[in-house]
């Protein structure tokens, strides 16, 4: 490959550059496409090191091919090499190697802002993970993250019982940031009721919770995808943490809202990421990561 003739200009500018490294849904409500749409309708310039390969649609997982972790790591060179990250969501990563060169490109690379959805447990219940899987994944990602992003289940496979309810999620952010990470978003979604109840929790004691209206909608495909891509979105915008939380939830929420009266295939189908996109924000690369 060859460099290109042009020059740069000293007035160019650059994208906010987002690097989601996760799994592929072929239906694409969730995983990297999802990503790959939030990014977009938030006005980042979005990349991709995918994990895994899925065949599936609304109704369900038909299959999981894993990209070898020499090639996941071959995919982050070259996107870092060149273009550069701002911001990076983690999504499934489903193997000991793989999460060990996630870790490597994190130090390596210096990667900023980097946000941690633990992709654990199908909707259906079943694991998607092994124990050791998991084990690696605390030990090596959950200190490199700004934030970790369970929801309930997930949750409650970390700190080995169940969330009982609202009251519960404090004490439950207590346990999950023992286990080394810096902050924890801990999503009450899952929990009965009316109201949803989300939890910022930070190293240091620092508590933001959020409260929504629960939106009935069939179309819930990918919400947690969405919301940790839209977070790493928002840092990439240059938001502190708890705005970006604050921005993504309130981004999730449109997007599902104005999804509900549609219908994409016969199951669970995706939000509505396009419902109100913005322009791709630029820098200027003198004064910001190259």
């Amino acid at each position: 490959m060859t460099n290109p003739s042009t020059s740069v200009p000293p007035s160019a500018q650059r994208y906010a550059r987002v690097l989601s490294i996760a799994g592929s849904d072929s239906g694409g409500g969730a995983g990297i496409q999802a990503d790959l749409k939030t990014f977009a309708a938030l006005g980042c310039y979005g990349m991709t090191a995918i994990t895994a390969l899925t065949a599936q649609n609304t109704l369900g997982v038909r299959g999981i091919h894993g990209v070898p972790a020499a090639f996941l790591k071959a995919q982050i060179q070259a996107v870092v090499e060149d273009i550069g990250v701002d911001a990076v969501k983690l999504g499934m990563l489903h193997a000991p190697e793989v999460v060990e060169v996630v870790a490597w490109a994190i130090d390596h690379y210096q990667l900023p802002n980097v946000v941690l959805d633990p992709v654990m447990i199908a909707t259906s219940g079943d694991r998607l993970i092994a124990p050791a899987t998991v084990e690696v994944l605390v030990r090596e990602l959950f200190p490199r993250a700004t934030v970790v992003t369970p929801n309930l289940d997930e949750a409650a496979l970390l700190i080995g019982h169940a969330i009982g309810g609202i009251d519960a999620l404090d004490g439950a952010c207590d346990e999950l940031l023992a286990l080394g990470a810096r902050a924890m978003l801990l999503k009450g979604g899952h929990l009965p009721g009316q109201e949803v109840v989300d939890v910022l929790a930070l190293r240091g004691g620092a508590r933001h919770r959020h409260a929504s209206a629960r939106i009935a909608s069939r179309n819930l495909h990918g919400t947690g995808c969405t919301l940790s891509s839209a977070i790493a979105a928002h840092l990439a915008l240059g938001h502190a943490l708890p705005e970006a939380v604050a921005l993504a939830r309130a981004y999730v929420l449109g997007a599902m809202a104005a999804g509900v009266d549609v219908v994409v295939g016969a199951g669970h189908g995706p939000l509505n990421h396009g419902f109100a996109p913005v322009p791709t924000h630029r820098f200027a690369r003198a004064t910001a990561a190259a």
